[in-house]
């Protein structure tokens, strides 16, 4: 039966991570504020040690949040374990929520009684909307994301640059391979069991990897389309900073070498090597050097980083048999309806 209140066995804790963000929250946090309603969740700012003011900016302009202070930038991954480690006991669940995030009406909820009904999920997200345009998707985590045969992230209503304006095609709840980390709502004890974040990432793609591991560990990943917030994106990196091609090149290496087993493993890091190589080309000849340069870093920094990962499982959750980058670029297919089809 679904719970119609809540209790301080299964209240929420919504922390946003900030690193020198005083702008974002300045113009993001008072949203979250308002719209969430303090007999459901605390909203918590963990800082991780900010050098510009955030957090008096924070303890002045909103007394009611309570505010985590680490003394170091831990990255993405890593502030959010500890955070999250010094929350478990008060607390059922955690959204973890980016910055440079705007939330509307009763966004929290639909979340929150979704995963008090399914206690087979370990997360979820709600749909994710652009910022700058609140009728399209946004890039990071759409309306729920999977990963083809070779591993590349794709969701409903964003596949590789093409992302689509929400007219309610994906307005159906569905399980999903991973939920995005601007906006995670994760069972803590599941979390916490499965190994949090990765923190050798440090930052991009982490929060696939976590969901992979949820997965493997018999759990689910959902998209909760009741659920709708909005993100900027981009508020860290932009896509084209030559910083992200390395952690998403390195950290996609680290995620398929992680949790692939031994009967498959070999064998798709090596067809990555050639389609990162192509990607490589790609840059070269259009005279990016600086981005062909992350590339090459991401794979000499895998090949190292790889060597602390010595146990993987025996299930191959990419038994699958969609090809995003022939479907996308050889069959046109740009959108998930057109997958299917």
């Amino acid at each position: 039966m679904v719970q119609t209140s809540f209790s301080d066995t299964n209240r929420v804790a919504v922390v946003i991570l900030n690193w020198n963000g005083r702008k974002l929250l300045a113009d993001y946090l008072g949203s979250v504020v308002r719209h969430t309603d303090a007999s459901v969740a605390d909203v918590i700012v963990a800082d991780n040690g900010s050098t510009d003011d955030s957090v008096e900016y924070v303890r002045g302009q909103f007394p009611s949040v309570e505010i985590i202070a680490f003394s170091e930038n831990l990255g993405f991954a890593e502030g959010y374990n500890r955070a999250i480690d010094m929350l478990a006991s008060r607390y059922k669940y955690c959204v973890l929520l980016n910055s440079d995030v705007e939330v509307k009406d009763d966004w929290l909820t639909p979340l929150w009684r979704f995963m008090e009904s399914h206690p087979k999920a370990g997360a979820c997200q709600p749909v994710i909307r652009s910022v700058i345009e609140p009728d399209r998707f946004e890039y990071a985590g759409a309306a729920g994301g999977f990963l083809d045969r070779h591993g590349y992230p794709y969701c409903r209503g964003r596949i590789f640059d093409t992302v689509e304006t929400d007219c309610g095609q994906y307005d159906t709840l569905m399980q999903v391979f991973w939920a995005s980390g601007a906006a995670l709502m994760v069972d803590i004890e599941v979390y916490r069991r499965c190994g949090g974040l990765d923190k050798e990432f440090f930052a991009h793609m982490e929060e696939i990897d976590l969901c992979w591991r949820i997965l493997l560990s018999g759990r689910e990943v959902w998209a909760v389309p009741d659920a709708r917030v909005y993100h900027l994106g981009g508020g860290s990196l932009p896509a084209s900073n030559p910083r992200k091609t390395y952690l998403n090149f390195r950290n996609n290496l680290l995620m398929l070498h992680k949790n692939l087993p031994d009967s498959c493993r070999r064998g798709l890091l090596f067809r990555r090597r050639l389609l990162d190589t192509v990607a490589w080309a790609k840059f070269v000849l259009s005279g990016d050097r600086e981005n062909a340069s992350a590339i090459l870093r991401a794979h000499r920094d895998f090949r190292r980083m790889r060597k602390a990962y010595t146990s993987h499982p025996k299930q191959n959750l990419l038994n699958v048999d969609t090809n995003i980058l022939f479907d996308y670029f050889v069959r046109n297919r740009r959108t998930y309806a057109e997958l299917k089809n």
